[in-house]
């Protein structure tokens, strides 16, 4: 009888550990190790450069001045547009997101950046008058008055009215950003069902480390010792702390 249950126990042991070693074996070679991208991500995209540089070819034309790329630079401030993106996992490596790009960032971020160029222009104007022998005040103030007299409007609204726009528009940057949809997520490569706007599918390598979250346009296995200056990053998400 002691023999006939030591030979059940041992047979439930066996069976229980062939289970849980096939259980293991099974998480290892083919669950998902994804890791959770649910949760609020937010993203801010420079437009700095564009900016200086749109400001600086446009600046150019103006004869009889000498303005540098540098100049219109050191004048130009970090300039953000903010993109916020969630993610609400359903499945083991799926889920839903929605994106969209913050028309009031984009509204500071511009009006910051014609801020800037018009104090660029109105360095470029005071160099002007002085070549022309003009002898009166040239403090920001007394030029702001002299721009207001000549066009009819404040420095920033010609410049927004007469030169090229310094930014994409928010249109632009909505169609490229926004939008809601599905998701899933296999081997670090992040695939983006859109159910509405300009883009359709969009496929991403992407890195979740802690608080931060980089999506890469370019696919294919990311190296341990990633480096942004190596690859084409869409942008860096943060998830916002309290």
């Amino acid at each position: 009888m002691k023999k006939t249950i030591k030979k059940v126990v041992f047979t439930l042991l066996m069976l229980s550990l062939g289970i849980s070693v096939a259980l293991l074996l099974y998480l290892h070679f083919f669950a998902s190790d994804e890791e959770s991208l649910s949760g609020e991500w937010s993203a801010s995209l420079d437009m700095t450069e564009q900016a200086a540089v749109t400001a600086f070819s446009w600046l150019q034309d103006i004869e009889g001045v000498s303005v540098s790329l540098e100049d219109v630079q050191s004048n130009m401030p970090r300039l953000t547009v903010w993109v916020n993106l969630s993610f609400e996992q359903t499945g083991r490596s799926a889920g839903s997101f929605q994106s969209n790009v913050s028309p009031e960032s984009y509204d500071v971020c511009r009006q910051t950046a014609y801020e800037a160029f018009a104090g660029t222009f109105q360095e470029i104007l005071a160099e002007r008058l002085r070549m022309a022998g003009y002898t009166g005040s040239m403090d920001e103030e007394a030029l702001e008055a002299l721009v207001t007299e000549t066009f009819g409007m404040s420095t920033e609204a010609y410049l927004a009215s007469y030169a090229p726009g310094l930014l994409p528009s928010l249109e632009e940057l909505q169609a490229q950003y926004d939008g809601s949809g599905t998701y899933e997520t296999a081997e670090d490569v992040l695939t983006r069902q859109f159910e509405d706007g300009a883009v359709t599918t969009r496929v991403e390598s992407y890195i979740c480390n802690d608080s931060s979250l980089i999506l890469i346009e370019e696919l294919g296995s990311v190296p341990a010792d990633f480096s942004s200056d190596d690859y084409p990053v869409i942008y860096t998400l943060k998830q916002p702390t309290d």
